[in-house]
């Protein structure tokens, strides 16, 4: 009867206890379940960071790339702008050449001409001639003398080669040109720079697009006029700063000899001097004389053309000091180099009473020597050497 009444008491208990083991195992169930499913969660936002992490640094990937093609953009727009500009002033140089062409052909046709027009044209051209003269004359009243001294600054680079500073500006950069042949500028911050034993090392190397031929180059307000390499007479203007050509021109009649016997290399000598840019050269027309022309330094158009006396024949260099040319002459095998034929644009010199210049104390030869106005000074080079020579001035007469 006891056993009897223990078992109805013990069963509910257990009914009670397996209930409620049922329901920790069930609640235990879905804590795991949570569980996994807020590491789910967190594995999700941790990708979804890291995810927004790579997308943010792709963006600035690309928004660099963006600014980069931008900026290349603008850079490609300048130069084409620069082209095209370039482009058009030589159609126009073209269209000016056509139509000179188409003259004279016109010019050769059979036509009546009338005495009176060309008498007018005649008259016209004469006027325009002493305008000229005047104009040139205006601010060079003064020539060449004599050679007081000369300074031998340095010896470097090869046996041919130009130096020189630009004139046109107030900087005291030297500019150094090595060789014949070669499309490499060093450029010194002054000369005590460039007479330093390790000036190369110090100097800034402008690399040329286009080589020159010769030695007759010449810096002028921020430009390099050169004579191309591979080229009869094509001129090129390059700006040193920016570095790139900025406009050409043909100089015709020159380019087939040289424009002196004795530096065979040069075809066409750029000058410089009070009144702006020249080009000296020689012509088989002329008999192998010497040639000058005036030359426009900002549009690259000739202004006017002289044909000189002065032979091209044992000439080794010349320079234009106020309108006035000076040739060099000396023997083949290097000798003194003395002045012995001007030539004076606006007439004001009788170059016959002028007397033999000899230049000083010093033998060998000259592959180049160029007129500095601003200094009033030769900077030649000579078998290597880097030379200034002080002038003597006298007023015109």
């Amino acid at each position: 009867m006891i056993a009897l009444k223990l078992r109805f008491l013990l069963v509910p208990f257990f009914t009670s206890v397996m209930g409620e083991a049922q329901y920790i195992t069930q609640d235990a169930a879905l804590m795991n379940y949570i569980d996994r499913r807020f590491l789910s969660l967190e594995r999700r936002l941790e990708k979804c960071n890291q995810d927004i992490l790579d997308y943010v640094e792709e963006f600035r990937d690309f928004t660099k790339m963006i600014m980069s093609r931008l900026a290349g953009l603008s850079s490609y727009e300048t130069e084409l702008k620069s082209e095209v500009e370039n482009l058009l002033t030589r159609v126009e140089r073209a269209q000016r050449d056509i139509d000179y062409f188409g003259s004279l052909t016109d010019s050769n046709t059979c036509v009546e001409i009338d005495e009176d027009l060309v008498k007018q044209q005649l008259f016209e051209e004469a006027e325009e001639n002493r305008k000229l003269k005047l104009m040139l004359n205006a601010s060079c009243d003064y020539m060449l003398a004599g050679i007081k001294s000369l300074k031998i600054v340095k010896k470097t680079g090869e046996i041919h080669g130009s130096w020189m500073k630009d004139p046109g500006k107030k900087h005291a950069k030297i500019y150094l040109l090595s060789g014949s042949v070669n499309n490499v500028i060093l450029e010194f911050a002054n000369i005590l720079t460039f007479m330093e034993s390790n000036h190369t090392q110090k100097a800034r190397r402008v690399t040329l697009p286009l080589p020159w031929k010769g030695t007759g180059h010449i810096i002028y307000q921020g430009f390099l006029f050169y004579h191309r390499y591979g080229s009869l007479n094509e001129i090129i203007k390059y700006n040193i700063q920016k570095r790139n050509v900025t406009d050409q021109m043909l100089l015709s009649g020159a380019g087939r000899i040289p424009a002196y016997q004795l530096s065979p290399a040069t075809k066409i000598d750029l000058a410089i001097d009070e009144q702006g840019l020249w080009a000296i050269h020689a012509e088989p027309d002329t008999g192998g004389n010497i040639v000058i022309t005036k030359i426009n330094h900002m549009t690259m158009a000739v202004e006017n053309t002289w044909d000189t006396s002065c032979s091209s024949k044992d000439a080794e260099a010349a320079f234009i000091v106020c309108n006035i040319l000076y040739v060099v002459y000396n023997i083949p095998s290097g000798g003194t180099s003395r002045i012995q034929c001007i030539y004076d644009v606006v007439g004001a010199v009788n170059t016959y009473e002028f007397p033999v210049l000899h230049f000083p104390k010093r033998q060998g030869s000259h592959s180049t020597i160029h007129y500095n106005p601003k200094e009033k000074q030769l900077f030649a080079w000579g078998d290597g050497y880097q030379i200034i020579y002080k002038l003597q001035a006298i007023q015109k007469v």
